[in-house]
C-alpha cells in the first residue's frame, strides 16, 4: 500500500499566457475534508483544474493517488478515481438526472453491473431522489448543481474536488451538504473550493489559503477561527464571524499587514 498523500504538489506552476496563476507551489492533502480560500484570482480554480487532469501545469510536478499525472496512462487511472465538479459544469438538458449519472459513471468505466444502484446512492444523497428521471432542463438552478455534485460522487471518489459546489443552494441545502461533506470526508480527501468561508468552518478540518498564486495560510480550521478570536479587539473596525477574521488576519499577516500569533499556519 503507497504511502504518499493522495495529493503531493512540488513547485506547482501555472501560466495563463503572461499571468502567473500558480507560482512554485508546494502542498499535499490527505483523507479529510479540506478548505481551500483565497481572493478572486488567487489561483484557487486552476489549481483544482490541474488536480482534477483537465488543466497541465506549466512547471513542477503533481502525484495524485500516488501516480504522476505526466503520464497518459496514469491519467486515466487517476480519473476513475477522483471525482470533479467545476464552477460551471456541462450536461446534456434532454437526459434525465439518472441518465446524466449513469453516463458519468460509464465515462469512470464503472462496471455496468454496479451502475444502477450506485446513480440512486448518489442521486439520493443529494436529496434528488424524487426527480431522478425528470429531465435536467426542467430543474431549478440548485437542483443542477445537486446534480453535479451527484455525478462527482457516484464512483465513490477517493478524491473530491468541488469548486464553489454550494452556489446556488439554499441556506437548509447548504446545512444538509455539509453534512455529506463530513461524511464523504471520513474515507475520502475532499477538497473544496469556495468564498462561503462559513462553509469552511462548518465542514472542513483544515484550510489552505492562496493569494496570487502563492500560499498564504495553512492550518485547522480551528487554528483559523481561533486566529480571527484574537483579533476580535482590533480597532480598524473589522467585523464578522471568527474564522471571518481569521481569514482576513491571515491575509494581512501574509502580505506584512500585521503579525500573527506563534504557531499558526501563516505561510512565510
Amino acid at each position: 500500500m503507497s504511502t504518499h498523500s493522495t495529493v503531493q504538489v512540488t513547485g506547482l506552476t501555472v501560466r495563463h499566457r503572461r499571468t502567473v496563476a500558480l507560482d512554485a507551489l508546494d502542498l499535499s492533502f490527505d483523507t479529510g475534508v479540506h478548505g481551500l480560500l483565497g481572493p478572486n484570482g488567487a489561483g484557487k480554480t486552476s489549481l483544482i483544474r490541474v488536480l482534477a487532469t483537465v488543466a497541465a501545469p506549466s512547471g513542477g510536478r503533481v502525484e495524485l493517488l500516488g501516480r504522476s499525472v505526466s503520464a497518459h496512462r496514469e491519467r486515466t487511472e487517476i480519473r476513475r478515481r477522483l471525482g470533479y465538479l467545476p464552477q460551471e459544469f456541462g450536461y446534456y438538458p434532454g437526459f434525465t438526472v439518472r441518465e446524466f449519472v449513469a453516463y458519468v459513471a460509464w465515462l469512470k468505466e464503472m462496471p455496468a453491473a454496479t451502475v444502477p444502484a450506485a446513480v440512486e446512492r448518489a442521486v439520493e444523497r443529494v436529496g434528488l431522489g424524487d426527480r431522478v428521471d425528470a429531465k435536467v432542463r426542467t430543474l431549478s438552478g440548485g437542483m443542477v448543481r445537486r446534480v453535479g455534485i451527484a455525478q462527482a460522487i457516484v464512483n465513490e471518489p477517493e478524491l473530491l474536488l468541488l469548486d464553489e459546489p454550494t452556489a446556488g443552494l439554499d441556506p437548509e441545502q447548504r446545512v444538509e451538504f455539509r453534512a455529506l461533506l463530513r461524511e464523504l470526508g471520513s474515507a475520502s480527501t475532499v477538497i473544496v473550493s469556495t468564498h462561503l468561508v462559513e462553509d469552511v468552518a462548518a465542514a472542513c478540518s483544515h484550510v489552505t489559503l492562496l493569494e496570487s498564486g502563492r500560499l498564504a495560510y495553512r492550518g485547522a480550521t480551528a487554528e483559523l477561527t481561533a486566529l480571527g478570536k484574537d483579533s476580535e479587539g482590533d480597532s480598524d473596525g473589522s467585523d464578522g464571524s471568527p474564522i471571518e477574521r481569521g481569514y482576513t488576519a491571515a491575509l494581512r499577516a501574509h502580505r506584512g499587514e500585521q503579525s500573527v500569533p506563534a504557531g499558526s499556519g501563516a505561510a512565510r
